[in-house]
């Protein structure tokens, strides 16, 4: 078993026991990872505020290759969404986030690429707040899609195209499109919840939490 420090997203928690946690977190050297963090559910713990869903974290962590769970030692916090947690429709779209990547990414498999989409649509939405909420959701469940490598080519209208192709080809912080409501783009977003559905073979519960905003 070998001692790791990783720059990782956490996506996930568990409870595990009384007082324990497994956490789902993207390790942007490893991967996808699931550890046990020993009395991280006590006051005081050494992981303070550090496992919250989408932070930004230095991980310490023991990892050996054959076992299904490593065990985590604590986190420095690089930075953290606590803000948007205030707010229902924000903290559904971090949901949203870490929800598809959980699900989407296979275990123990370097993600560079994805690791930057996490990080740059979290940090867009920290900023925007409620008003990039749908930018946001589309941008990431779009790219999400194309690293994922099942992105067809899709039958849309023509201002889903033109913000499709857009989104290609910028990053999240440069789209034009900037204020939008849940209606921009609903047939573009709607078309590819259906394609990572049917990927990864299973109904999103947070999908239809963003349908009801």
């Amino acid at each position: 078993m070998s001692a790791r420090l990783s720059e990782s997203i956490v996506l996930r928690t568990f409870p595990l026991r009384e007082a324990d946690l497994i956490v789902s977190f993207l390790a942007r050297d490893l991967g996808k990872l699931r550890g046990v963090a020993r009395r991280a559910r006590k006051p005081g713990n050494r992981f303070g505020s550090g496992l919250q869903r989408l932070s930004y974290v230095r991980m310490e962590y023991f990892h050996r290759e054959n076992r299904d769970l490593d065990s985590l030692d604590g986190c420095e916090i690089l930075r953290s969404h606590f803000g948007l947690a205030s707010g229902y429709e924000p903290a559904a779209a971090l949901d949203y986030f870490a929800e598809v990547a959980d699900q989407l990414l296979p275990a123990a498999e370097p993600n560079e690429k994805f690791f930057r989409l996490l990080l740059a649509v979290s940090d867009y939405l920290d900023g925007a707040g409620e008003a990039g909420i749908w930018t946001a959701v589309t941008y990431y469940s779009l790219w999400a899609v194309r690293l994922g490598g099942f992105l067809p080519p899709m039958e849309l209208s023509e201002e889903d195209r033109a913000i499709a192709e857009e989104m290609l080809r910028k990053p999240v912080a440069e789209l034009t499109y900037a204020a939008w409501s849940k209606h921009t783009a609903i047939g573009l977003r709607r078309k590819l919840v259906r394609l990572l559905e049917d990927h990864i073979e299973r109904k999103l519960l947070t999908a239809a939490f963003l349908e009801a905003l």
